[in-house]
């Protein structure tokens, strides 16, 4: 990445992760009943976003003091709304075969938190056949194995066929790239971010995915650039970060701060950004975590950081 992205890649993050600090009590839990916390999903996937953000760029080794604040701050607020795990640990006690539990908790982990018991569980749940033969989507089995890979329990009777997984996913078998739909996108980017855990293992990515998604990822993120579809078109940009060797587009970053508010929401699409602050937290949130994660991981991989092979982490 030339100098000139890098630098716009900074602010874009920085600004984003400032909006999500500034923003956090709208994703506050405490207005709703435990049992609805404990049985649905939806209650607290905001917080393992804004959780999965923060992480990363703890992670990272090339955020600046005032970034690596806010993300501390961050995440503590959101590990504290999951009641330091509790939470976690009991909706993964009444739903074992839910995969989010896990799954978020591994944003706690990669930033330093631990809850025992739900580890203990977890590692008891991931040895189950019941577990491994849910019928999940492929690119949702890839977000368990690598949730498993964060906290430590990739190995022995729990280890995860990475090959296999791999190859049963739409982006696997290399299709037909102008076949492509939204949620599908959405499918290709996450198997790239689990693969190689947000860029931190870029190697994990097979070489002829590489190649793939190096030959096609530009036509796809101006496409959906085209299209208005904010959100998606920044996650394809995460994972040309996350590529062996790591693709950007310079217009493609300025595309984006140019669509990035001042105070740092990034918008969902290109419908009017409209409401009182709750609303744009609830509208525009994902976007505007996506945006911290973009700019981390091409940060982090441009300046040699934690997202480069062999580099220390979870």
């Amino acid at each position: 990445m030339s100098p000139a992205p890098a630098q716009t890649a900074h602010t874009i993050g920085s600004r984003a992760l400032a909006w999500l600090h500034a923003n956090r009590e709208h994703g506050k839990l405490s207005d709703c009943p435990r049992a609805d916390l404990v049985d649905d999903a939806d209650t607290y996937k905001g917080l393992g976003e804004s959780a999965l953000a923060a992480s990363l760029v703890l992670r990272s080794g090339v955020a600046g003091t005032a970034e690596l604040a806010l993300a501390r701050e961050l995440l503590e607020f959101c590990w504290q709304q999951v009641d330091n795990g509790a939470l976690l640990y009991e909706r993964l006690l009444r739903h074992p075969l839910k995969t989010d539990p896990m799954e978020t908790y591994a944003h706690f982990v990669r930033g330093g938190y631990r809850h025992p018991q739900l580890e203990r569980l977890a590692a008891h749940t991931v040895t189950l056949r019941s577990t491994h033969a849910v019928e999940h989507v492929p690119n949702r089995r890839l977000a368990v194995a690598n949730s498993a890979r964060v906290i430590g329990l990739d190995h022995g009777p729990a280890a995860y066929d990475w090959a296999t997984l791999t190859r049963a996913t739409w982006l696997g078998a290399r299709p037909e790239p102008w076949h492509i739909d939204w949620l599908t996108g959405y499918g290709v980017t996450h198997v790239a971010f689990h693969l190689t855990d947000w860029g931190r293992l870029p190697d994990r990515l097979p070489d002829d995915l590489a190649e793939y998604l190096t030959r096609w990822l530009p036509v796809w993120t101006e496409i959906w650039a085209e299209c208005g579809q904010w959100d998606l078109m920044a996650e394809l940009m995460i994972v040309g970060a996350c590529l062996p060797e790591p693709w950007t587009e310079t217009d493609d970053w300025q595309r984006l701060i140019g669509l990035q508010r001042e105070d740092g929401l990034v918008p969902r699409d290109d419908q009017p950004v409209e409401g009182d602050p709750a609303e744009l937290f609830d509208a525009h949130q994902h976007p505007t975590v996506v945006a911290v994660v973009a700019g981390t991981v091409a940060l982090t991989r441009a300046l040699g950081g934690a997202g480069q092979p062999g580099a220390a982490g979870p």
